[in-house]
């Protein structure tokens, strides 16, 4: 089972945002769990189900020590924080994190669905993320054929 779909989702003034229910149907069937842990990534913010973010902790853990390793944990694991749904399906986004994905000042967040993880999104970053992605896209129309589209 994976994430998928995309979703224009609330999220209020306290940063609480709604994450779908399939996601949460997805996260309890697949994963046993209905927590996630979110944290921030290409200007966005991405929650990982609690198996799929240890697996990367680990991975990261046995990384040898260096530059990259640091990098990765100052930038993308140091950042992540535990959330738990409450009875509406909202999840409580820290203020940090908010404010790094541009979720500070909307009322709005683009809610993704991404293979193994769930993408959260300010509409205007999502846009100009979609504008790019396609036109990457369009420029190997040989990759599309091949994966049968």
């Amino acid at each position: 089972m994976t994430f998928q779909g995309v979703h224009n989702n609330a999220i209020d003034a306290k940063g609480r945002a709604s994450i779908p229910a399939k996601f949460r149907e997805v996260l309890a069937d697949a994963y046993g769990d209905e927590q996630l842990v979110v944290t921030q990534q290409k200007g966005g913010l991405v929650a990982y189900p609690v198996p799929e973010w240890q697996r990367i902790v680990d991975n990261v853990q046995k990384m040898d020590p260096g530059p990259m390793r640091e990098a990765i944990n100052l930038s993308l694991l140091t950042p992540a924080s535990p959330c738990s749904f409450d009875k509406q399906g909202r999840i409580q986004i820290s203020k940090s994190l908010r404010e790094y994905a541009g979720l500070e000042e909307v009322r709005e967040v683009v809610v993704v669905g991404s293979f193994n993880k769930i993408q959260l999104w300010n509409r205007v970053k999502h846009e100009e993320i979609m504008r790019t992605a396609e036109a990457l896209v369009n420029e190997d129309p040989q990759t599309l054929y091949d994966l049968g589209f």
